[in-house]
């Protein structure tokens, strides 16, 4: 099984709707969005059968028993977290659920063992599952942990999905856990990149992650057509640090239509459409050769 993992240096560029776009195009019979803050490929892809939820537990969260507290603020001074405070209302020691890292140090100064490590719930999983495998998680806002969950969602996704041929990966823009998470053990990184300076920085950060894991890295433009110049600074730029160029995309009034529809520009003949058509061509053929 081959993993495409498609990754932006920046939210906003486009990823999601070049992702299901190439589900559509490659049939794919499992794929999973690993964008656990804000996932949305669901809108775009939809299946006929029910999620299955589970929740998912990410760190502990420090409890304090008030009918133990002595009170004697030694937790309070050991956190750096600034995750306890005394309640003027109750007159006792409370715990930030928010604030709460769950690194135990309360836990340990604590002289009378009024603090507990618990459970916490941060978030959910989530499996479609029919003819084909779609997996995916939502955060619970605040919640940390969030490269941890886009393992757990391979981790469904790998375990329902190990005679498929390909399986796409909708990533995380940026390039922080969530993104790391997601890089371990594909074959192929597709990076789809929009011609403004904010966004050839952001590309230019992902790749050099990406290159970190020694995951082949691919190009696709969106948007192409806004800023001609910047766009050839991207082109460039591939060029001179040999990274494989995947094609581009033009800006299209009707894939905006598309996407407020919940349709993949892949389903209309439009300009966009028929663009990631190219783009995929391209990219499947990089990836054989991988």
């Amino acid at each position: 099984m081959k993993q495409l993992l498609i990754l932006s240096g920046k939210g906003g560029t486009g990823k999601t709707t070049v992702a299901s776009a190439f589900i559509r195009l490659s049939h794919a019979k499992a794929y999973a969005d690993c964008d656990i803050d804000a996932p949305n490929l669901h809108l775009v892809i939809h299946h006929e059968s029910p999620a299955v939820s589970s929740d998912y537990y990410g760190l502990p969260k420090a409890e304090i028993n008030p009918d133990k507290c002595i009170q004697c603020d030694q937790c309070q001074s050991a956190c750096r977290f600034d995750a306890i405070s005394k309640s003027n209302q109750y007159n006792q020691y409370i715990v930030d659920p928010f604030s709460c890292e769950g690194c135990g140090v309360c836990e340990l100064v604590c002289p009378v063992d009024a603090i507990l490590l618990k459970p916490a719930i941060a978030g959910e999983l989530i499996l479609y599952k029919n003819d084909t495998i779609f997996s995916t998680a939502q955060l619970k806002m605040g919640s940390g942990t969030s490269g941890k969950l886009v393992t757990e969602v391979k981790r469904q996704l790998k375990l329902d999905s190990e005679h498929v041929d390909l399986t796409i990966i909708d990533g995380s823009p940026g390039i922080g856990c969530p993104v790391i998470a997601s890089l371990s053990g594909v074959d192929m990184v597709l990076v789809v990149a929009e011609p403004t300076i904010s966004g050839i920085s952001d590309m230019e950060r992902i790749i050099k992650t990406a290159t970190n894991f020694r995951v082949k890295v691919a190009v696709c433009i969106n948007k192409y057509d806004v800023n001609m110049k910047n766009t050839e600074k991207i082109m460039e730029y591939c060029h001179k640090h040999d990274i494989s160029y995947a094609g581009i995309i033009p800006y299209d009034p009707d894939a905006v239509k598309a996407i407020n529809q919940g349709l993949s520009i892949a389903e209309l003949d439009c300009a966009a459409g028929r663009a990631v058509r190219e783009v995929y061509d391209k990219t499947a053929d990089l990836l054989s050769r991988v």
